[in-house]
């Protein structure tokens, strides 16, 4: 029996410092704070890490976490400022920056986040009209943010950002807005239709006025080419001729160059007017024929005349 009681008491002892070390050591996790009572008045906000408790006195009244939250706003009715109703649901995204306040500053901030963010949507949404609603949700956003973490700066919480998860229109308004869609994509169609034929027939007449300008410069090029050509060709001409003419009064002062003259030019005469006798079955003879000699001797005369001086 005396065993038994020594028995009894020893696995009561052990009892005792198993209990008493549980409620003496506390392992604070990374990103976690502690709050610590003593006998019901607020002691100290223990940091991650290993923690030695006075038992039975300090006691762990809050556990909180310092990693960013994310908190579903459930849907609530809105009206715009165009009398529209719809719902709007939305993610909060906050977090704890003073476990101190996060405690004793208020019961549940979590709950009172999401109440205020659905006070706030409503407000911001009764001042923005319908189609604002889907243009500025990033605006209205920052609203909501920003009214939020005022209020919520006494509870020792940050809001980080809130985001509309989505916008749910009245049927008769899903249609309107779609109509208005469709006649407006029609519209800018319509538009581009018209820009583009419009754009089409300037490029034509662009290009024909190019075309005219193009033929008319082609133009006037082969005239200039062609006019230079003729100058040329009668420059050149001029100049055979000159010359030509230079070399027969050379040749006409050289010895026996009158003869020489004479004979080519009783030749040709006697050529060409043998030509025209066999072209006409009629033909006039001039009364000099009879003297080819005479007709011969007044041509070198002239030669003689129109020859230059040397």
């Amino acid at each position: 029996m005396q065993l038994d009681i020594n028995t009894i008491l020893m696995a009561g002892f052990a009892l005792a410092v198993i209990i008493t070390i549980v409620k003496t050591a506390r392992v604070v996790p990374q990103k976690s704070n502690f709050v610590i009572e003593r006998l019901g008045k607020y002691s100290r906000t223990l940091d991650s890490g290993f923690h030695i408790l006075i038992p039975f006195i300090d006691k762990v009244a809050y556990v909180h976490s310092l990693k960013e939250e994310v908190i579903d706003v459930q849907r609530q009715t809105c009206v715009t400022r165009d009398n529209i109703q719809v719902g709007i649901d939305g993610i909060l995204y906050l977090q704890v920056i003073d476990p101190h306040k996060a405690s004793y500053g208020i019961n549940d901030y979590r709950y009172a986040s999401a109440q205020l963010a659905q006070t706030t949507m409503r407000s911001v949404i009764g001042q923005t009209d319908l189609d604002k609603t889907f243009e500025e949700r990033a605006k209205i956003n920052e609203e909501v943010v920003k009214a939020l973490d005022e209020a919520a700066a006494p509870w020792g919480v940050k809001v980080l950002r809130y985001e509309i998860a989505d916008i749910e229109l009245p049927i008769s308004i899903k249609d309107a807005l779609e109509q208005q869609m469709r006649a407006e994509r029609e519209r800018r169609a319509a538009i581009a239709k018209s820009e583009g034929e419009r754009q089409a027939m300037i490029n034509v007449s662009e290009g024909q006025k190019q075309e005219v300008i193009n033929l008319s410069e082609g133009d006037k090029m082969r005239q200039i080419n062609e006019a230079e050509g003729r100058a040329r060709e009668i420059e050149l001409i001029a100049v055979a001729t000159a010359e030509g003419i230079r070399k027969i009064a050379e040749a006409i002062n050289q010895p026996g160059g009158s003869e020489a003259v004479s004979l080519r030019v009783a030749e040709q005469y006697v050529k060409e007017f043998g030509n025209l006798a066999k072209t006409n079955n009629t033909m006039i003879v001039p009364a000099e024929l009879a003297n080819i000699g005479g007709a011969v001797a007044g041509l070198t005369e002239i030669l003689k005349v129109a020859q230059p001086k040397a």
